[in-house]
This record gives C-alpha cells, sequence and structure tokens, in this order.
C-alpha cells in the first residue's frame, strides 16, 4: 500500500505547524506511509526545548504505535520504564493497588527519538522558526496539520470556523521533577494550614519522576504561591510532601503555576486545516497524557489519509473516528479534575474508601474491573464498609426513617402518560407490578399530579378523587402482595408552566391542539416564549390552594398504601420553578435570593410532612444545577439540599436540569452522579443518584465510593423490568438483598446457549 501511495499520495505537499509529540510523530507517519510526500514541519522553540518531564502512554497506544510504524515502537520499548502499582497516600498511611500497567520516558527523549525518526524518513524540520499563518500554508499546501498547542494560534485565527470552547477550572497545578524513581504512580494528599493540596508523581526514567502539585485557586493564594517565583515555588512545593522528599530537592523546568483550561471544538477542520492533539482537545492530566490524545489523533489522521481518495473525505474521516472517542474521553477527565478540585469533601472518608474512590473517580476503572487488577484491595475495601463477604455492595441494606431496603436499587419516577382522568389503570398495575417483582427495593410512580390543573399531560396520573385513592390502592396491594419486601413510593409534584401539554410521544412540551387548562408559576413566564401559553403568577390565595392539595394528596397516598412520598421540586415543574433564579422573578417573600425562593417550597414540604405519618421516609427531587447561566448551581444545590434536610427530609434525589429550554447539559454515563456526591459530604443528608447509571457494576461502584446512598434507574428498568434479579444473577449473588418470586426461581439462572445447550 505504501508504495502505490508513494506514486500519488493523498495530500502531497503537508504543514505541520508545532514540534510536540504529535505534530512530530503524525509528520514521521505521514512521510512513512506515502515516502512521495514533501513535509514539512515548523517548531518555533529549539529542538531540545520542552516544559513538563514525563510522558505516559498505555498499551493500546502503543499497540497503535507498533502497527504503524514498529521502528517508532522498538525505539520506545527500549526507553520504557514500566510500572504496575498505585500508591494513595493520605494521614500518614499507603494504601497500594496493583494490576494497572503503566508505561512512561521522558519528553525530552521522546522528541528526540521522533526528531530522528523524522530526520531518516525525509521530513523537513524547521526549529526556531515561526511558521507562516495557516492560511498562508493552505494556499501552497495540500494539508495543514495544526498540532500547534493548548494555545493554538491556528485555532484562534479561525475561531469562526472551529468554534472553539475554553473552560478554565478551579485549581493551580505546577510540573515539577524529582532526581529519584518512584516505584508507582502515587497520589498524595496534603492538608495543610492553607488547605488541602494534592501531589501527583509518576517514574519516568531509572533515576526520574514526574512530581505534579495542585491545589484549589483560593488554597494556592493563601499559601503565598501566587506570590512565588519559579525558585521560590520549587522550595515552597518541597515543603508540603516531606516523607516523600526526604530532603531531596524537586527541580523545575520554566515551570509556572497555571490553571487548567480544557479546550473543546465544533468542528477540528476548516478547508485543508486540521486541528490536532491539544490544539482541538485537552483532557486533564489526572487521567493521562495528552501526548497519548496527540498520538492516536496522528495515527487516525494517517489512517484517514491512507484510506481516502481526497482530503477534505480524509478529514471527515478521521474526525469522525477520533471525535466519540475523545469526547469519551473528556467526560472522564472532567469527572477526574472536579473529584480533585473538591477533593476537600472526600478527605474525611474512611482510608480505604477514600483509596477506592480516589481510584474509580473517572468511571473507567470502576468496582468490577478494579476487582479483576487487584481482588485484595477490594476486598479490603468491602470489610472497611462492613460489606458481607460475598456480597455485591449494592445489595446491602439501607434504612430511611421506618422503613428498610433490602438494596440500593431504586426504579426511578418514570411519566407513563396513560392514565385517563388522572386514574391509574391496568398499564400502571401491570408496569409497577412488575418492576416490584423485578428485584429493586424501591419502586416509584411517576410524578403524581396534586390536582388537574396540575398535571402536565391530559395521560398524567393524580391523586386528588377517591377514585384515584381506589386505583393506586390496587397496585400497591399487588406489590405488597406479590413482592413482599419491595416498598413503594409515590411521588408528588404540580406540573407548573410546564403543563397542559401533549403526551411524550406526541410532541415533547408541546400545547395541546385542544382543551388547554390554564397554568400558574411563579412568574408569568412561558417555558418556550410564542410556543407554550404565559402562566398565571400564584397570589397569596392561589398559593394556599397549591399547599392545601399537596396535603390532601400526601393524606390520599398514605390511605392508598405507599411506604415513602417523594416531593417533586425539580425539572421545572411548580415548585422547582420557585428555587431557579431564572424561573422566579418575584419581588415579593417569595422571590430574590435563595433564601426567599425556598420559602414557599419549604412550605409545602413542612404542609406535607405534617401530614405523612411520622415513621414513614419523605424524600425531595431537586434540580441540582440548571445548566444554564444564571440558573442553579452546585452551591446552591447543597443549600437547597441542607434546606430540606433541615426540615425532615429523609433523603435528596439529586437530579439535574429541564428547568429551562436552551440549558445545555454535560451528558455522559452517571454524570449527575457528582451533585449527589457532593451533597452527600457537605450536608451529610443521605443521597440518592439519578442519571444513566446504566450497569450494576456502576451501582457497585458508586455505592462503594460513598458518592451515594441509592441509585435509581429508569431506562434501563424499561429494558429490563427484571434488572436487579439479573444483576444478582450476573454476579452469582443469591443472598437477601435479592430474592427472586417463588414462581420465578426455575429462571433465576441464565438458560443454557449454544450448541452444548
Amino acid at each position: 500500500m505504501a508504495g502505490a501511495l508513494a506514486v500519488a499520495p493523498t495530500a502531497a505537499r503537508v504543514a505541520v505547524i508545532g514540534g510536540g509529540p504529535g505534530g512530530l510523530y503524525a509528520a514521521a507517519l505521514l512521510k512513512r506511509l506515502a515516502p512521495a510526500r514533501e513535509i514539512t514541519l515548523w517548531e518555533r522553540n529549539a529542538p531540545d526545548d520542552t516544559f513538563g518531564f514525563g510522558v505516559v502512554l498505555s498499551d493500546e497506544t502503543l499497540g497503535g504505535i507498533e502497527t504503524a510504524d514498529p521502528v517508532v515502537h522498538a525505539a520506545l520499548a527500549r526507553e520504557f520504564v514500566r510500572w504496575d502499582d498505585i500508591d494513595v497516600v493520605h494521614r500518614g498511611g499507603v494504601l497500594r493497588s496493583g494490576g494497572h500497567g503503566f508505561a512512561a520516558l521522558g519528553r525530552r527523549r521522546l522528541l528526540g527519538l521522533l526528531h530522528d525518526r523524522c530526520r531518516a524518513l525525509g521530513v523537513e524540520l524547521r526549529f526556531r522558526e515561526e511558521a507562516p499563518p495557516a492560511a498562508r500554508l493552505a494556499r501552497s499546501y495540500d494539508l495543514v496539520v495544526a498540532a500547534d498547542g493548548v494555545h493554538s494560534r491556528t485555532r484562534e485565527a479561525h475561531r469562526e470556523h472551529f468554534r472553539p470552547s475554553l473552560t478554565t477550572h478551579r485549581c493551580r497545578y505546577i510540573w515539577l521533577a524529582a532526581d529519584f524513581a518512584l516505584d508507582a504512580f502515587r497520589f498524595e494528599i496534603a492538608e495543610t494550614e492553607h488547605g488541602v493540596m494534592q501531589l501527583h508523581g509518576y517514574p519516568y526514567a531509572p533515576d526520574a519522576s514526574t512530581i505534579i502539585i495542585e491545589m484549589r485557586e483560593e488554597v494556592w493564594r493563601r499559601a503565598g504561591l501566587d506570590r512565588c517565583d519559579e525558585s521560590a515555588s520549587v522550595e515552597q512545593c518541597g515543603k508540603y510532601f516531606p516523607e516523600l522528599l526526604a530532603g531531596r530537592p524537586l527541580r523545575s523546568n520554566r515551570s509556572a503555576w497555571t490553571a487548567f483550561r480544557t479546550v473543546v471544538n465544533e468542528r477540528w477542520s476548516h478547508g485543508n486545516t486540521v486541528l490536532l492533539g491539544d490544539a482541538a482537545h485537552t483532557a486533564h492530566f489526572s487521567i493521562g497524557s495528552g501526548t497519548k490524545l496527540a498520538v492516536e489523533d496522528a495515527l487516525a489522521l494517517a489512517g484517514g489519509l491512507t484510506r481516502a481518495t481526497s482530503v477534505p473525505e480524509a478529514l471527515a474521516a478521521y474526525e469522525a473516528e477520533r471525535r466519540p472517542l475523545v469526547e469519551s474521553t473528556q467526560r472522564a477527565a472532567r469527572a477526574s479534575l472536579e473529584w480533585f478540585e473538591d477533593l476537600a469533601v472526600h478527605v474525611d472518608q474512611p482510608p480505604r474508601r477514600f483509596a477506592f474512590n480516589l481510584l474509580t473517580r473517572s468511571r473507567r476503572v470502576t468496582h468490577d474491573n478494579l476487582r479483576l487488577r487487584d481482588p485484595q484491595f477490594v476486598a479490603s475495601v468491602e470489610a472497611e464498609a462492613g460489606i458481607p463477604p460475598g456480597t455485591p455492595p449494592m445489595f446491602t441494606p439501607f434504612r430511611l426513617r421506618g422503613l428498610t431496603l433490602r438494596n440500593r436499587v431504586v426504579v426511578s419516577a418514570m411519566d407513563m402518560y396513560s392514565a385517563t382522568d388522572g386514574t391509574p389503570g391496568d398499564f400502571h398495575l401491570v408496569h409497577l407490578g412488575a418492576r416490584a417483582l423485578g428485584g429493586a427495593a424501591l419502586v416509584m410512580t411517576e410524578m403524581v399530579c396534586v390536582s388537574p390543573q396540575g398535571r402536565i399531560t391530559p395521560g398524567c396520573t393524580g391523586l386528588y378523587t377517591p377514585e384515584h385513592e381506589t386505583a393506586w390502592r390496587r397496585v400497591t396491594d399487588f406489590v405488597h402482595t406479590q413482592a413482599p419486601g419491595t416498598a413503594i413510593g409515590v411521588q408528588l409534584g404540580h406540573s407548573g408552566r410546564k403543563g397542559s401539554t401533549r403526551r411524550q410521544w406526541e410532541g415533547i412540551d408541546e400545547p395541546l391542539p385542544a382543551g388547554n387548562w390554564p397554568v400558574v408559576a411563579p412568574s408569568p413566564l412561558p417555558y418556550r416564549p410564542g410556543l407554550n401559553q404565559i402562566p398565571q403568577a400564584l397570589g397569596t390565595d392561589g398559593l394556599a390552594a397549591v399547599r392545601e392539595q399537596f396535603a390532601h394528596a400526601a393524606r390520599a397516598a398514605d390511605r392508598s398504601g405507599f411506604d415513602l412520598l417523594e416531593l417533586h421540586c425539580a425539572h421545572g415543574y411548580l415548585l422547582s420553578a420557585f428555587l431557579s433564579p431564572l424561573t422566579n422573578r418575584r419581588t415579593d417573600a417569595y422571590g430574590g435570593d435563595l433564601t426567599a425562593r425556598l420559602c414557599y417550597p419549604l412550605e409545602v414540604f413542612d404542609t406535607v410532612r405534617a401530614v405523612w405519618p411520622r415513621d414513614k421516609p419523605m424524600t425531595v427531587r431537586i434540580s441540582a444545577t440548571d445548566w444554564a447561566e444564571g440558573g442553579t448551581t452546585a452551591d446552591d444545590a447543597v443549600a437547597i439540599a441542607r434546606a430540606f434536610a433541615a426540615h425532615g427530609a429523609d433523603a435528596i434525589d439529586v437530579s439535574t436540569g429541564q428547568v429551562v429550554p436552551d440549558e445545555r447539559p454535560a451528558f455522559g454515563r452517571s454524570y449527575q452522579t457528582p451533585f449527589a456526591d457532593r451533597i452527600r459530604h457537605e450536608t451529610g443528608v443521605p443521597v440518592i443518584a439519578v442519571g444513566a447509571i446504566s450497569s450494576w457494576d456502576d451501582v457497585n461502584s458508586l455505592i462503594l465510593a460513598g458518592r451515594t446512598d441509592l441509585c435509581a434507574l429508569a431506562r434501563p428498568h424499561l429494558y429490563d423490568p427484571h434488572w436487579t434479579l439479573h444483576a444478582a444473577a450476573d454476579q452469582g449473588y443469591e443472598g437477601p438483598g435479592a430474592p427472586w418470586p417463588v414462581q420465578y426461581l426455575k429462571g433465576s439462572r441464565k438458560p443454557p446457549t449454544g450448541r452444548g445447550a
């Protein structure tokens, strides 16, 4: 293939801007695959100028390098230092977890190897020379590769095309080195008079280690490090970790304190110019090297050019291949960096749970994965947590007031839009009954509306007539009789300005074509101006009437046999709309600062709690962020949770968003869990985590790490009503946390498949 490409390669003339590992490797690989290519690389610094010290590459990346260029792989293999362990050092203890597998080498040595490879292949390297602007290069070269880093001039010169988004985060960090080799990847925590600091360290040579010191911005300032020059910073950092250094100095390389910036681009190419590495995307150093991503970009770009018949086709293929992988990495990196930003929240955890929490912070390492790597370590964490041997964390009991749940799985509230005049029917009996038989400890109803005007759609259920009460009693009786030990909870709510709309499958949030009813809200702000109706702002009489509707529904819920009541204060419905500054513009006692915006939801809570039986738990669902500028923040969510807990809430069900239509949520696996985690640790109130939790491995990981007390799953229970029982079977668990209905016992093992059946 290389010979064929040498005749007429796609992109015969290539310009590379930036001589970091990504740019150099892209140049070498493109030249190797098509020797006839003319490739010129510009690097404004000297050949041996570099920042940082060590570079970590994964086995996956190395495998790609070996396939694409065995010469480079062999050169790297001779230089690597390898190790398997991670040490977590905290409060005088060292906990080691093994089986991880790392490979690293010095950044300067990596650059030297790539320089040699480029020269051997015939790439023209121009050091100490500023590259011409990409727009000028694009006129004389077939392809321009912009590998010019996080501060990419190319990206900035063409912002209107690449549409970058740069987020600066809350910690300061500095890259340093030590002249001795660590024998493990080391995370060390220092609790100083200024605040919590952390060290990330790893070996990159037989006699050298990278040392990164990181801390929150305010800690950095309190420590006076904002006033230190390079030399003073190095000296001061050495004092924070005396046991590791034992008097040995740290050293720098033009090291400076900086705040990490996450770079995201809507587009990675513009004409025949393409972004690569940090110019296109960044991922926090706590989950791995930016060099790794840049090298993988180069591999994908070279592959695209090899297979394509034109540069535009190649660039489209490159982005299509890399973007999903990069976005996944960036989600994991963001989870990791935010965990370290909030490190002070976690430091009081028991030592093994703290270490497990740290190791699983990005969601890429999980309970099951870590158990395969180091079963003894995971067993020690479980023992510290009091989990019986052979019991997955998800199958441990949990108590809320007078209700003991046999496991940590909740069937999340899901609107079914299948009621008639608010009355649940056979569908609800089968839907909720099937999931009660499926093993979850707690099954939640959909949002049950407290009045006809409080419905979202004509198909929403209610608890405002005797017929509703009788129908719900039929459901709860089935659950308690046929699925003994399963609890059933009711979620009470009022739609507010999001009411009088069509069923979800008919057009979500779309007004009814006929038969609309008037809607109410804290302020006369329609959900979508020009489409949804303008709500009436509730006055004194209206506020009192709605409070009484909630109280009436709560009494009916008790008579209907529900075990738990949840007050819905999320997703932009009425009580949620009082909490958010984006939807509450009142100037009376119920509007203004957060304390005022909390007043009415707390009044409703108190009214319901007063009539709900004392031994039955009551939870509150909140939107922990509006995902919109000027809306509810994570700090607000902590204050909201603390307020409800002070009024008697037994747990907070932590959701996010759906408050305003122009939200920009950061979707991803268990993406809402960090909000629950923070609320749990800062307030001490139990939490229910929800949102893209889809595997039993995720549930085990979140429970054992102490990030949540219960996990609510929605779509997995639509896919499989017996999700919890099947999770037990998959893990070989047959204990009291997941009893099979006697009628289903013969199906408690997976049916045999294949020829041996």
